[in-house]
Parts: structure tokens; sequence; C-alpha cells
């Protein structure tokens, strides 16, 4: 994700929502004098661990609620438990209760931990050897690693605060100094790296050396090894829906299930009245649709009635806008080269473990079969905020905070909609609806409309007005670079900048004009355009090339000159003894031998040193002369 502008929390969320991590797979055996005696099986838990070398400081394990031991406990039928957990009704109650949390909830950590110990059951620390209980709790997940984990409370945090809770042991076997007594007194885990103490033979070696180190030794006993997790879990992609894309799947009693041929791809949808499921997907009611013939046996078969989710369909889908109408392939190699990747992507941040992680999946599984070079779908991604109602919540009819488009349409226009949409704060944050904001943009629109008047005909020989000629080369700047990066509530800012300053010309130039309707047109197109379309009648037209243009759309987009918004002047701070005289304006580049003669020509400064003899005067060039008296 190094290469990807994106923003950073988006890329965090899909890092966690993969949740890749690189550790080992441990076995805690099950104490053989605790298990049922007609069992001759060597049961065993096994756990995933990023921290291995902190082995010898687990001194409990936690299931998840879901874990298959339970099932271990509970008696097959005619026969007896291969477990005997003393208090399975206890430990079957809290597992209802786990079932009715959902996942966020059972993961949050501000949340009190809750547990059951699992009595009767005792697993044996690989490492050391020692009996350790074992428990299940709801903040350990079925869905990542084994669901199980070995329970570090010295150098967990959520394992400490479970242990504190229940009075189990915390033993440190990680400190930031070595050797032993100089290993902190706990009041939190201890999460960091450093040496190994009470670790057997691996005392005094550092931690990343012991992970590889205590992993080879478990795993000549057989006891682990080497494993890449993910969090991430297996994705379904059938759908009992009439829309999406049909699965191209054959059903033969002879055959099995049998792929379509890829001659006969794709599988159209059937034209249906009917979408409703009825217990089964729509499409098992067009018997012309399902009914068809094995590719194989050419005996009767029966199509695949599930659809897949749209998912399939939008992880894949920029790529056929680079070639709409190819119907031999999803689009020519030549034209993926020449429009993509996507050079900037914007989108809802709901999207980011769903869309926007998936058609990175797919972007790369395509790349690797060689269908293109590139292998991330969006170069540059941002998201646009979310605009709330004017209570600050999210718009919903259910709470009467709905604002409607249409209204304000009618009532100021689509272009004042739009600007102060782009105006009314950051483009990625969005924010509550501010009823009496439109009224702003609208009274500046109008204003816009009445600028035509103060073009002259004919026109004045050169130009009059060079602050006005220095603001637009810097508005040009300012405002291209805005919409570059998104920034559109600033560039309006500055039109309005710039129309405060044309507004006190007594006559305008044509092309200062046609300047500032352009860099109007994206954010008010209509007006702009009306007010372009004026221009062709204005007496100056002729003088002109682009309004002889069809649309101001079409038109260049103004350039600006470098040199003419480079600053002449600079605001030179005069002090003595350290205390701000004066404030005047001074070449840029200016000499300390001028600024000292500058400054000590000002009236409050001869004031300030009258009577009194110059000890030293210090000038820092583009900023200040300090002039220090006796």
């Amino acid at each position: 994700t190094d290469k990807l502008d994106w923003p950073e929390k988006t890329k965090t969320m899909q890092k966690n929502w993969i949740g890749k991590s690189e550790g080992a797979l441990i076995k805690f055996e099950i104490s053989r004098h605790l298990m049922s005696s007609r069992t001759s099986d060597v049961l065993a838990i096994e756990v995933f661990t990023t921290r291995p070398d902190t082995i010898f400081g687990a001194t409990y394990l936690v299931l998840a609620p879901e874990h298959e031991i339970i099932q271990n406990s509970r008696p097959a039928r005619g026969g007896t438990a291969k477990l005997k957990i003393k208090n399975l009704e206890e430990v079957e109650d809290y597992i209802k209760k786990a079932k009715k949390k959902t996942e966020l909830e059972r993961i949050s950590e501000v949340k009190e931990k809750t547990g059951v110990e699992l009595k009767g059951i005792k697993a044996i620390n690989p490492a050391s050897g020692e009996e350790i209980p074992v428990w299940i709790s709801d903040y350990v997940l079925a869905t990542y690693g084994t669901g199980a984990i070995m329970a570090v409370p010295a150098h967990d945090q959520r394992d400490f605060e479970f242990a504190q809770k229940f009075n189990l042991a915390i033993k440190m076997v990680i400190c930031p100094n070595y050797p032993k007594p100089t290993c902190p007194i706990l009041d939190e885990a201890y999460e960091g790296e450093g040496y190994l103490v009470d670790s057997g033979g691996f005392n005094g070696m550092t931690s990343e050396k012991a992970k590889k180190e205590i992993i080879d030794w478990l795993a000549k006993k057989g006891l682990a090894k080497n494993k890449t997790a993910y969090r991430l879990r297996d994705w379904i992609i059938s759908r009992q829906r009439y829309w999406g894309a049909p699965i191209p799947i054959i059903y033969c009693q002879k055959c099995g299930e049998v792929p379509v041929p890829e001659k006969d791809l794709p599988v159209k949808l059937p034209e249906i009245v009917d979408f409703k499921p009825k217990g089964k997907s729509p499409l098992a009611s067009s018997e012309k649709f399902v009914n068809t013939r094995c590719p194989q046996c050419r005996g009767k078969a029966k199509r695949e009635t599930d659809t897949m989710d749209t998912f399939i369909c939008s992880s894949w889908y920029y790529l056929r806008y680079a070639d709409p109408k190819n119907s031999k392939n999803f689009a020519s190699p030549e034209k993926l080269e020449k429009w993509l990747p996507v050079d900037v992507y914007i989108g809802g941040a709901e999207h980011t473990v769903l869309h926007l992680l998936y058609s990175r999946f797919f972007t790369k599984v395509l790349k690797d079969l060689g269908c293109f070079k590139f292998d991330e779908p969006f170069l540059k991604m941002r998201h646009q905020g979310i605009i709330l109602g004017e209570d600050g919540q999210k718009m919903s009819k259910s709470r009467g905070n709905v604002v409607d488009p249409d209204d304000l349409v009618k009532n100021f226009g689509s272009d004042s909609v739009r600007m102060y949409l782009c105006f009314m704060g950051p483009y990625e944050q969005g924010g509550p609806w501010n009823p009496k904001g439109i009224n702003g943009v609208f009274r500046f629109l109008n204003r816009v409309y009445k600028l035509n008047d103060k073009i002259p005909a004919p026109p004045k020989a050169g130009r009059e007005n060079l602050k006005l000629e220095k603001l637009l080369h810097q508005s040009v700047k300012k405002i291209t670079e805005d919409i570059k990066n998104l920034r559109f509530n600033t560039a309006v800012s500055q039109l309005m900048i710039l129309l405060n300053e044309m507004e006190k010309v007594a006559e305008l130039e044509i092309k200062d004009y046609e300047t500032f309707l352009k860099l109007l047109a994206p954010f008010a197109p209509h007006l702009a355009e009306e007010l372009w379309f004026q221009l062709r009648g204005h007496p100056m037209s002729f003088r002109t090339s682009d309004v002889l243009t069809k649309s101001i759309h079409l038109s260049a987009w103004p350039k600006y000159d470098p040199k003419k918004i480079k600053e002449k002047t600079f605001e030179l701070v005069v002090e003595v003894n350290g205390k701000v005289r004066e404030r005047v304006e001074a070449p840029i580049g200016i000499k300390q031998e001028k600024a000292e003669e500058l400054a000590l020509g000002l009236k409050r400064v001869k004031d300030s040193v009258a009577a009194k003899s110059v000890k030293k005067i210090f000038f820092v060039p583009g900023r200040l002369v300090n002039i220090v008296t006796d």
C-alpha cells in the first residue's frame, strides 16, 4: 500500500480487515489424567501466536465460545465424552449469551471482560511443562487464528485485565533490560520487546532471536510450526436474486456439476415478469432458462439458478470503461494500457473493506494472469464527506431532516446549490446543512452577473490596475491547484476575493473578465456559459480568440505567469533593543547596508535611538533589522 495515495485510515482498515499476521501454531496438550479413561486420543488445543518468545509466561488458555473442544465434552450418542467439564451447564449457558452479541461488541476494548473456566480441564504449557487452566471468553473469536489463544497477561493488556479480574497468575518473561532485577513492577502489561527471563535455556536472549529459536525447539518435539494467519473470511458470492451475473454451472444427474463451456459464455438472464424469490431464486420460475442439456453427455440437465453477488461486477467494472463495446474481451490490452490504472477515484469510505478491497484483489489476480501490467486499480483515492441534516444527524425521512435539492434548485438555481456544496467545507469532511449558507453564494453569483457591465467599449490602452493583474495570476495558480487537490471550498473563496477586487475597477478589461469566467465555470457552469455567450456580442469580442469557441467548457484553461505573481517587496520589521518600533515595505533581496539605512531613516526609530549610541545592528534577510543601543 505504500505506493497508493489513499487516506491512511482507509489503508489501515483494509490491513486490519485482512489481518495478516506472521507467527506460529503451538500445541497445548490436554493433561492425560483429566481425559476420559475410554479414549486413547491425545487431545491438544492449537493456538496461533505472533509472540512465541512469551510462551513461558502463558499462564492460561482462552477459547472462543464456539471452539470445537466443547463438542468433545458433550457425550456422543450411545457413548461418553472425551473430556469431562465439571461445570458444563455453566459453560453452555455462557455460550448461549455469547451468541447474542455481535462481533464488534465482543472485541470492544472498553467492555468488561467476561469468561468461564472449564473446570476439570488443564492444558500443558509445552515450554514450561506446567499445567494451566483453560477458559472460554467472548473476546476470543472463532474466525481468527484457531479460535484459541495462549494468554500471557504480563505482555498483553487484554489478558492482563482478564487475569486481574479472575485472579489468574501473571508471570513476566520479557524485560526491557537484563537481568531480571531491573524488570518493572507491572501495573499494566508490558507489550514491548526486550530480553527473556524465567524462560529456561532462553534466558538473556532477545525477543527477536527467541521467536525463531523457540519455534524451532518446539517443532523438533512436534509441538509447533510456522504459520501465517489471516482474519479475512471466505466470501459467499451466490445470491437468490434476479439481478447479478448467472453462475455458469449446469447440474447433470450423470456427470454432476459441469461448467458452462467458454464458447457459450456469458450466460444471459432471461426476461421474466415476476422477480419475487418465493423461497428460491426468481430464475427458478423460468423453465426455459433452467432446463438445458449437459455440455458433456448431452443429456437433460438444469442450470444453477443463483446469481453472483453484485460485488463480483463492481470489483472489475472499472476495467470495462476502457473498452465498453468490446464483444470478445472485457477490454483490449491496448486500451487498458492507455487508460488505466485510474488516476483519481472518489468514493465513500463505507466501501473500504468491500468494493475498494475486492477491486484490488481482482486487479492483482488479473495482473498475475497476464491481462495487464498494473497491480493496483486506483492510484489516488479520496472520500467525499457526508452532508448531514440541519440537526447534525444523517438525513432520513423517518427523522424528518431531509433537505430536498429540487426545492433548492427551484428557489436558488442549480449553480447556487452546486457552488454552495463546494463552499460549505472541506470536501472530505461534510457536515450539517446550513439553510442560510446558500444565500451568500446566491448573492455572489448575482454580483458576478452584473460584472460584465464594467467592460468598456471602446477599450482603453494599457493596464491601469497592477494590483488586479497580480491577483488574477495568483488566483489562476491557486484555483488550479485547489481543484486538483479537491480543495473546492478554498477555490470558491479565492473567486470571491477576486470578484471583490474586480468590482473596485471602474472599467474591466475583457481578457480579465474571460479569465474570471473560466475559473468560475467548474463551480457555476450554467451562469459561466451564459455570460460567455453574451461576450460574443460584445464590441471587443473580435479581439479575443476563445470567445469564438462554442462553449466555455471547450475553451483553454487559463495559465498564470510566475513572474507576475512573484512578490517584489516584503514587510521589514524594525526593532530597537528587541522591541518593534516600525514596519516598512522593502524591496525583495535588499542588502544589509541598504536595510540599515532604511531603518535608521524612520522617524520612530530616530526618536528611539536619539541621544544614544548604536552598539550593533542585527540583520535577518527578508525579515527584520534589530538596532542595539547602549
